[in-house]
């Protein structure tokens, strides 16, 4: 009897450190589902299929980066990019966004076809001059990853209706409250929205890193196939 429920405790053991090893390692995926609105359903696609034409797009938007520079959609034509949205004196859980996404810089900082964009939910007082002391604090590369500010509008739409940053949990909330929230996310080279990822969460963006290079993979495969 006691053999018999020494095994029984040795395989619940063993089983428990396979769960506990399994959702601290990265996944490899050969290819990313497609989002379009706030639940994150994911969708598969084929990347050549008509589908992804009337699929949702990040859209147009204007803004200013840390260097006094208009970005728009047409500045990251072709790119591959992660979103986030911060302040700069935000005491909470920026500081550690920024740490996680210094992480994503670190690994593309020599792959110009992918970039970093972060907007300022507090753009009154995120003025282009801010921006820039606050990069040069976090050794943010100017070249690799634009800190944004603008129309207080634009930015919050962007946030809530195009990139559902706050919205994976099915809150909603009114255009006078504040946008706050940790998630970091994935657009590809066509402003498809392709993952989602918790920023203060370093497994979570080691599989964003993983995300990246599966599409940029994706992307190689894409242009290789295509006739001269």
């Amino acid at each position: 009897m006691k053999t018999k429920l020494l095994t029984i405790l040795c395989v619940g053991l063993v089983a428990s450190c396979a769960n506990k090893k399994s959702t601290n390692s990265v996944e490899s995926k050969t290819e990313l589902p497609y989002y379009q609105e706030a639940t994150f359903t994911p969708k598969w696609i084929a990347e050549d299929s008509p589908e992804l034409e009337k699929f949702h797009k990040i859209p147009s938007f204007s803004l200013i980066n840390q260097l006094g520079e208009i970005v728009t959609e047409k500045s990251l034509e072709g790119k591959i990019y992660v979103t986030d949205f911060f302040f700069t004196s935000c005491p909470g859980i920026c500081p550690k966004m920024t740490t996680n996404m210094k992480l994503v810089q670190e690994a593309f900082l020599e792959d110009d076809n992918v970039m970093l964009l972060s907007h300022s939910v507090t753009p009154v007082m995120d003025s282009v001059s801010v921006l820039k002391s606050y990069a040069d604090r976090n050794d943010i590369d100017a070249k690799k990853w634009q800190l944004l500010t603008g129309d207080r509008q634009v930015i919050y739409d962007l946030g809530r209706k195009s990139y559902f940053v706050e919205e994976d949990q099915g809150l909603e909330k009114t255009e006078d409250e504040f946008l706050h929230t940790e998630n970091f996310v994935l657009i590809d080279q066509n402003r498809h929205i392709r993952g989602i990822y918790n920023g203060l969460n370093k497994v979570s963006v080691a599989q964003l890193i993983a995300d990246i290079k599966t599409l940029k993979e994706s992307l190689a495969t894409e242009k290789s196939e295509q006739p001269f």
